[in-house]
């Protein structure tokens, strides 16, 4: 089950997120069962998450916090359900960030969604080699999506 909770006060197309997390899921090979929470908070709230789990201060894009440290499965053996874990986003941070990139904002909150989605999975990007197999992936998803997105449209 995948539960959007818009708390930042930024309206955000929350039907997208959902389709394009179903998209990821599916792409991953991880059961549709799979919990996972996305939640969106305000700049304040995000900036308290940062300082209690990262040490560090500011508000940032996007936390992933994983539960049940699932893994992406394969055609034979896809991963089975279980309590995936919550992707927290920052509307505001992403607005700003999609300013500076010259896309939209549900643009930067896809690529964050993406982003947080495959942190949950196991994911990481501290060394050169993690970040190229992860932002490897993490572009193909977006990608793909946006190209079911352009046929679900026609």
């Amino acid at each position: 089950m995948i539960d959007i909770n818009n708390e930042s006060g930024f309206e955000v197309d929350e039907a997208v997120l959902l389709r394009l997390t179903q998209h990821n899921l599916a792409a991953l090979r991880v059961s549709p069962d799979a919990d996972v929470a996305i939640v969106l908070v305000d700049e304040g709230a995000m900036e308290a998450l940062h300082v209690q789990w990262m040490d560090e201060p500011g508000p940032t894009d996007v936390l992933s916090f994983p539960m049940d440290e699932l893994r992406p499965g394969s055609e034979e053996e896809p991963t089975p359900a279980g309590l995936l874990g919550d992707i927290v986003l920052c509307p505001q941070v992403a607005e700003t960030q999609a300013a500076a990139a010259g896309h939209t904002t549900m643009d930067e909150l896809i690529l964050l969604t993406t982003h947080g989605l495959l942190h949950l999975l196991g994911f990481d990007h501290a060394e050169p080699d993690e970040e190229r197999e992860m932002f490897g992936l993490q572009k193909e998803l977006i990608a793909a999506f946006a190209a079911e997105e352009r046929r679900r449209t026609r």
